[in-house]
């Protein structure tokens, strides 16, 4: 067994511009410090030192958790001094924060060694760089909006549009609204906030011609839906920045912000099921009885002529990468199909196309887990994780979903249907750029 020592940072740094400048101080010092040590390897996104179980130190200190490694044992040779000169060190720039501690003395770490190890996994890639919404959050990590529990919109009356949410302060990717709602018996001032709806089939049943308009289903093809007095005043926009989900757990309709959102901005979700220019507009003035003049809508001719292309392409590529034939006799194909559809998604969605790609990554992960590869499966069920939590929330069921299949991509029921990429979910290379890590992902040159 051995016996374990090292350090933990508790509580854990954050994001913050304080903890951030000290992190890079911190890492400046072990990299001067080492930099003719041949045991000490900077990677592209940490460092290694190749002594007892190889303990790593990252560039991002937000996820930094845990330095340590066997002090005892065959391989624990010269592990020790590694351990105490860098703990040296950090108490030098963290001080308190700094927790020793070493087994051989009844010393635990703070961190159970689940944490540690989804902490260290998180190293080998860089996350994407987080706009911070107000001043606390960029200097010292915290949300002080979130803290008070303040509402995030007001209710203003638009040109043309009638009713509408405006950011009243800047949201980032990811946030939940407090406008989420749950079906109940309406009250006498329900009805009223009902009734106030707008109606785009008006007639001998104004109730039913309200729902038709504005119930938003509750799931994926589901039959029903539910009409709530907050949530139905978002307008719709091509290029959303928020995204609506049913919670089928808590039985809740959900907004999530899917990019930053700047204080004064409108908050906007999508009604349509994307397409070129002329099958939105049909879809929504049948449906909704309006012309949308939303940026996307508003390009000149020539760049509208461009972005349908891009939205033709994208319903071409979807169609291809779910060819059931194809995901089993030309996998290669239809993974290289994906990651064009993932450029396209990109270059044409300009950041609102979260929970597009979270579902593009789970279709990466049935290729790939369909062929035995469950360490490409890993990384593609962790992408699509990451997005569903910005796009519905940790605690959407298929958030959960995803989660449990990056824990265990083998309990995918189409697991072993082929052995040709049969891989380990153990074998992702450590220590790869993010070019070089691309490359491994897709396949490419393979």
């Amino acid at each position: 067994m051995g016996i374990d020592a090292g350090f933990d940072m508790v509580p854990r740094l954050s994001k913050g511009a304080v903890d951030k400048q000290n992190w890079q101080s911190f890492i400046k010092i072990i990299r001067e410090r080492y930099q003719d040590d041949d045991l000490v390897e900077v990677k592209p996104n940490y460092i290694v030192f190749k002594a007892g179980e190889h303990p790593l130190l990252p560039f991002e200190g937000y996820k930094f958790l845990r330095f340590s490694s066997k002090v005892s044992g065959t391989h624990a040779e010269g592990i020790e001094e590694y351990i105490d000169t860098v703990t040296q060190v950090a108490r030098a720039s963290f001080g308190s924060r700094v927790r020793y501690w070493n087994e051989a003395f009844d010393e635990w770490g703070f961190y159970n060694w689940q944490e540690v190890n989804e902490s260290l996994e998180s190293y080998e890639q860089p996350d994407e760089p987080e706009i911070p919404t107000t001043i606390a959050q960029y200097v010292f990590g915290t949300d002080p909006i979130t803290e008070l529990n303040l509402q995030l919109f007001d209710i203003q009356s638009l040109p043309g549009k009638g009713k509408g949410l405006i950011a009243r302060f800047n949201i980032a990717k990811g946030k939940q609204s407090t406008i989420v709602a749950k079906l109940k018996t309406l009250s006498k001032t329900e009805q009223r906030q009902f009734l106030s709806l707008y109606n785009n089939f008006p007639g001998k049943h104004p109730f039913s011609g309200i729902v038709k308009t504005n119930a938003l289903p509750c799931g994926p093809n589901s039959m029903v839906g539910g009409v709530y007095p907050t949530i139905c005043l978002i307008n719709h926009s091509c290029l959303p920045n928020a995204h609506n989900s049913w919670n089928s757990d808590t039985k809740c309709e959900t907004i999530h912000a899917i990019r930053n959102i700047k204080s004064g901005e409108e908050i906007t979700i999508s009604y349509d099921k994307g397409g070129p220019f002329d099958s939105r507009h049909t879809h929504l003035r049948e449906a909704f009885g309006f012309n949308c003049d939303c940026s996307l809508c508003s390009l000149p001719p020539p760049d509208r002529q461009v972005s349908d292309a891009r939205r033709l392409q994208i319903e071409f590529l979807d169609d291809a990468v779910g060819d059931p034939d194809r995901v089993m006799n030309k996998p290669d194909d239809c993974l290289a199909d994906c990651h064009r559809l993932l450029q396209v998604l990109e270059e044409e969605h300009k950041g609102s196309a979260g929970a597009l790609i979270a579902r593009l990554y789970y279709d990466a992960f049935q290729i790939s887990i369909a062929h035995g590869d469950r360490a490409r499966a890993s990384v593609f069920a962790k992408r699509g994780h990451q997005l569903r939590v910005i796009c519905e929330g940790e605690d959407s069921p298929e958030t959960c979903k995803i989660k449990n299949l990056m824990e265990n991509p083998a309990g995918h029921r189409n697991f072993g249907a082929s052995k040709r990429w049969k891989t380990a979910k153990k074998l992702v290379p450590k220590g790869l750029d993010t070019r070089e890590f691309e490359k491994w992902l897709w396949r490419q040159g393979t």
